[in-house]
């Protein structure tokens, strides 16, 4: 009498799920990894605090109504003022001079650079970070009254993908980028939000 053996489509088959899952059952459950300490989110703002503090985010971070320039943070030439909407003031916008990316190296040093919605932040919510200390900066970053209604979450987005902020790591001939890499300034926003967007005294 023939006997046949059972193929991958008799019963005796076993499936791959059904492996997986029994390997599955003799490894230890993986452990949620810890949230950062207050500690270590209050060290991760300080490279937080060090880019909002660099020439290319606080020059247009101000307290009075005219915009700085350069990497010594001098007035902006020209008699330029923020506007009622952060835009410039009527008949002199910031898109007059400003376009929407840097022009080309071969213009030389010092021309205007240029991002998308080239802006200052309205004068109704300033966002100063000239002359803070770290837990200053921190507080007023997280203060939805002055940040445009931001959460952590749309601060985070707003930090790791809007194009103008982007811009500082790539400001254009004759300007200093941010020297923290973009990518570590994400890595420590999501520290510091992690530990629960903790502020230094």
């Amino acid at each position: 009498m023939k006997t046949t053996r059972p193929t991958m489509y008799g019963r005796a088959a076993i499936s791959s799920a059904a492996v997986l899952a029994a390997l599955a059952a003799l490894l230890p459950a993986a452990s949620p990894a810890a949230a950062p300490s207050k500690e270590e989110g209050v060290a991760a703002f300080e490279t937080v605090r060090a880019v909002l503090q660099h020439p290319r985010c606080q020059n247009c971070h101000i307290p009075g109504d005219a915009p700085l320039q350069l990497d010594d943070g001098r007035p902006h030439t020209m008699g330029v003022v923020r506007g009622s909407d952060g835009k410039g003031a009527p008949g002199l916008p910031c898109a007059t001079c400003h376009g929407v990316t840097n022009p080309p190296t071969s213009y030389g040093p010092h021309v205007p650079p240029g991002a998308p919605t080239w802006h200052l932040p309205p004068p109704e919510r300033k966002m100063v970070f000239i002359g803070l200390s770290s837990g200053e900066v921190c507080r007023r970053l997280k203060d939805e009254k002055q940040n445009g209604g931001k959460n952590l979450d749309a601060l985070f987005h707003h930090m790791a993908e809007d194009k103008l902020v982007l811009w500082g790591w790539s400001p254009g001939a004759g300007r200093a980028p941010v020297p923290v890499p973009h990518d570590e300034l994400v890595a420590k926003l999501k520290q510091w939000i992690a530990a629960g967007a903790p502020c230094a005294p």
